[in-house]
């Protein structure tokens, strides 16, 4: 067996947002050395442009296009200009989230609560439906869904934010269920602590790191590249019979 083959992502092409930098930079990274055509997508076109360009100067093919997934309106344009630019889109990972609260769940207003929903659950729904006309005609479309270990248990002082990377997996799930005659899969990730801007809060606390590195079983914080290569898994061929799946890459924390 050529297991290179079913690692491969050549000639697919993946659409990933939140993804100028943390994460979603990483999977596009992973994704375009396996062969993908990516678009990132994020808020800010310049950084984007950085990004791309830098993909580009390894060789790979990359379109950096700006969205604020927050706002239900700009999706659509998202979706059409990655299909004019590559055609079709194979894989969708939806990674985009936001977390602007830390603290008790009661202390968390309406407007945090609306704008963590929108962005971690509602653009996910909006996009899989954006996406599901091309999905369906791929060969091997794969949909990937970037929750948390909140999604698995509520973590202390991010309420919400579990809430909706719970509400994620389930979304995950149904997709899978129903979008499997349509030989789309759809998959969820639940990275741990994962060295990022957007963790920051976490592990540049020396108390709070000490708290968690004693609930893991391996005691460091994870890479982008490690989320990135349980991501080219879920995408490539060679988890073809895996679908509403959720995997924890958190060095155990969920044990």
């Amino acid at each position: 067996m050529d297991l290179s083959s079913v690692f491969s992502l050549d000639g697919k092409v993946a659409l990933i947002t939140g993804a100028s930098k943390g994460i979603g930079f990483g999977i596009a990274e992973i994704f375009a050395a396996a062969g993908a055509k990516v678009v990132i997508s994020s808020r800010r076109q310049q950084t984007l442009d950085e990004r791309a360009n830098f993909l580009k100067s390894q060789g790979y093919e990359a379109t950096g296009i700006e969205c604020n997934v927050s706002n239900m309106s700009e999706l659509p344009s998202l979706v059409e200009q990655t299909v004019a630019k590559y055609g079709t889109i194979d894989i969708l990972v939806n990674n985009a989230a936001v977390n602007p609260v830390f603290g008790l769940i009661h202390e968390t207003s309406l407007e945090a609560f609306d704008k963590i929903m929108a962005v971690n659950v509602k653009a996910p729904y909006e996009l899989c439906r954006l996406c599901y006309p091309y999905l369906r005609r791929s060969s091997g479309a794969s949909v990937i869904n970037i929750s948390s270990v909140g999604g698995i248990s509520p973590e202390a002082n991010l309420g919400i934010y579990s809430v909706s990377k719970a509400a994620l997996l389930s979304l995950t799930k149904v997709y899978a269920k129903e979008w499997g005659d349509s030989k789309i899969r759809v998959n969820a990730i639940c990275p741990g602590l994962i060295e990022t801007k957007f963790s920051e809060v976490l592990w540049s606390n020396d108390k709070t790191m000490t708290k968690i590195l004693q609930q893991l079983a391996i005691k460091r914080t994870g890479t982008t590249a490690e989320i990135g290569l349980m991501a080219l898994f879920l995408a490539a061929s060679a988890s073809s019979y895996t679908t509403g799946g959720v995997f924890s890459a958190d060095g155990g924390f969920t044990i």
